[in-house]
């Protein structure tokens, strides 16, 4: 296996957030609706270079994002990225918090999906990356054989954790309600819920019901739109996900749940579909 050398964590750099990273020096971005928050996954912008990505969420005037590894990791084998992610320089995520700042948006959590193969070192490493970066929590699509390695790392660096669900892929996914009391039975406090609600209810599950009863556990929840029966991702409003209701019900009860856009349907323009996405959230928080 060849090393990566320093000069290949600066190309990683650049491509992640760009050569020139923009100078934005704005205020910050008014992202609050009905008192709630309401951010992006920059996984949404994930057809661009962070930098791009940044300016996009901006433009469409959110103040808030979860950053994704997708805009920094390199995309090699498993074994180099290992040694990637124990190696990059922190000041990488340093410069790139500073920037998203800089542009008025709030990094306030970064992706980092821990899984059953990740050494304690690698594990360690993506809470010291989102303290790099400024974050205060890390949102993460976990093996549930982790989740206790994953908790006691989140008390070690005194880091939030919210273990997002997908539709069921493995046996050690997190996917029903019953994987999330699972994950959650015995944890500390540092340990909560990113509730995707279009794969809860591609999963058969009722996502308001889960915030009705478990709201103090849940951190944020994902938007987006599925069909049932593991259908397909929709435009917001065509599948069968209660998105009004639930943001509406995140509103009305005062809940710090944070609610974030992650774009995932076959849309013609990614700027113009997101844009969509946020102002569907927005009217249904102000309405």
């Amino acid at each position: 296996m060849q090393s990566l050398t320093r000069r290949d964590f600066g190309r990683f750099a650049g491509a992640a957030v760009g050569v020139a990273l923009p100078v934005f020096g704005r205020a910050p971005i008014q992202s609050r609706f009905g008192g709630v928050i309401l951010g992006m996954q920059c996984y949404s912008f994930r057809d661009r270079p962070l930098d791009a990505a940044i300016k996009a969420i901006a433009d469409i005037g959110c103040g808030a994002c979860e950053m994704n590894y997708m805009h920094f990791e390199p995309r090699t084998d498993r074994e180099q990225l290992r040694q990637w992610r124990l190696t990059v320089p922190l000041d990488v995520f340093e410069k790139a918090g500073n920037m998203v700042r800089e542009a008025g948006i709030d990094p306030w959590a970064y992706t980092y999906n821990m899984r059953k193969d990740f050494t304690d070192a690698e594990m360690a490493r993506g809470f010291e990356m989102t303290r790099a970066l400024g974050a205060g929590a890390i949102c993460c699509s976990p093996t549930l054989s982790a989740v206790k390695r994953i908790d006691a790392m989140a008390q070690k660096y005194k880091v939030r954790v919210a273990l997002h669900n997908h539709a069921r892929v493995e046996p050690d996914e997190l996917a029903t309600p019953d994987d999330f009391a699972v994950a959650i039975k015995g944890a500390s406090d540092y340990l909560g819920f990113a509730l995707d609600l279009g794969h809860f209810v591609a999963s058969g599950f009722d996502p308001l019901l889960f915030l009705r009863q478990h709201h103090a556990q849940i951190l944020m929840v994902h938007i987006k739109d599925r069909k049932r029966d593991q259908g397909p991702n929709m435009p917001l409003g065509q599948g069968d996900t209660p998105i009004q209701e639930v943001l509406r019900f995140i509103r009305d009860g005062k809940y710090d749940i944070r609610a974030d856009i992650e774009y995932e349907y076959k849309g013609q323009d990614t700027m113009v579909e997101v844009r969509k996405c946020f102002e569907y959230c927005k009217n249904a928080l102000l309405t």
